[in-house]
């Protein structure tokens, strides 16, 4: 299917966003960074408060939350769940015994859920072009922030805002790079991307966020379609990687190392002196076929890290390697 055919499908502001993903991200000067520009969306932004060169953001012509995020999600048990693949990928994890599951068929259309699970204020945050999926708590000084999408990129990884300050976030990390909150950074939340199928068979009691409206957006296909199979060229991610690393490879990302996922595949299982990686069967990636059900098998990945003689279950991101490059640049790779 071409793009031409792909881009037919949707409409509007969302024929726009599915433009510049499939063809690529514009760096016209006339996207580059303009804080005079941005003021007009963002009048509580103190700009003056940065930590990062204003350079690195850009825009792919979307504004501030043109891709809306969730702010009253909704969930059914996960035994009434019909109508998805078993398959399919989502973000799972459990406070207090409150298992919820976050299909990315949703998440492709929103990127970010304010919610409160087990008690605890949470921002569940998905990034479409660099695939990486983060929950995070979402309080900063006793507060529970609201949080949005600038619509801006920086190193291609989405920046947030909160609704209080309007300062910055990077996505990827949590940090706060823009405003009254810079140089903060939100605390990651252990969390799993598994198949539904998985979930299910292991949290018979949770609960999986629903559409509020099903008819709203085109759930259940992608707009990224042969997104991680284009042997993109090396130039259009300017950052340093490994020979034979391809950009949109995907990593394992734990802390500051990295292990790509088809050298897990392969191997199935690896072990170091603090952690064991494994991989299974059975997950379909969103950024292949434009039905989300269809899409090829990227397989299922957990991340184990030892605590004295227990394994627990460790914070990682699969993310594509040019993130990796772009935000970890002394990072360790793990080739062989």
């Amino acid at each position: 299917m071409g793009i031409a055919s792909i881009v037919s499908g949707f409409s509007g502001k969302w024929r726009a966003i599915t433009c510049s993903v499939m063809i690529g991200v514009a760096l016209s000067s006339s996207l580059s960074a303009n804080p005079a520009e941005w003021l007009r969306e963002f009048s509580k932004t103190d700009f003056s408060r940065h930590t990062v060169d204003f350079t690195e953001i850009r825009s792919d012509g979307t504004e501030r939350d043109s891709i809306p995020p969730i702010l009253s999600p909704k969930f059914v048990a996960v035994s009434e769940i019909s109508g998805m693949g078993a398959l399919e990928p989502v973000i799972s994890f459990a406070i207090n015994g409150d298992a919820r599951a976050y299909p990315l068929r949703i998440l492709l259309w929103h990127e970010l859920v304010n919610d409160t699970v087990g008690g605890l204020p949470v921002l569940i945050s998905y990034c479409p072009l660099c695939n990486s999926a983060v929950v995070f708590e979402r309080q900063v000084d006793g507060e529970a922030l609201v949080f949005g999408n600038t619509g801006r990129l920086r190193h291609f990884d989405m920046v947030m805002y909160d609704l209080k300050t309007e300062s910055w976030w990077q996505q990827f990390n949590g940090d706060a790079i823009i405003g009254e909150l810079s140089g903060r950074r939100l605390k990651p939340v252990i969390a799993k991307i598994e198949s539904f199928e998985l979930f299910k068979a292991t949290t018979p009691d949770g609960r999986v966020l629903v559409p509020n409206d099903p008819k709203a957006r085109p759930y259940g296909t992608t707009p990224y379609v042969r997104m991680d199979s284009r042997d993109d060229k090396a130039s259009r991610y300017p950052y340093t990687m490994p020979k034979g690393i391809q950009p949109l490879e995907r990593v394992i990302v734990v802390g500051n190392e990295a292990w790509p996922l088809s050298l897990l595949a392969d191997r199935r299982r690896i072990v170091t002196d603090k952690l064991i990686l494994s991989w299974s069967e059975g997950q379909n990636s969103v950024h292949d076929t434009r039905w989300i059900p269809f899409g090829r098998d990227v397989g299922n990945v957990t991340v184990e890290r030892y605590d004295g003689e227990d394994r627990r279950d460790a914070l990682y991101d699969i993310i594509f390697a040019f993130a990796f490059a772009a935000f970890r640049p002394t990072g360790i790779w793990h080739l062989e």
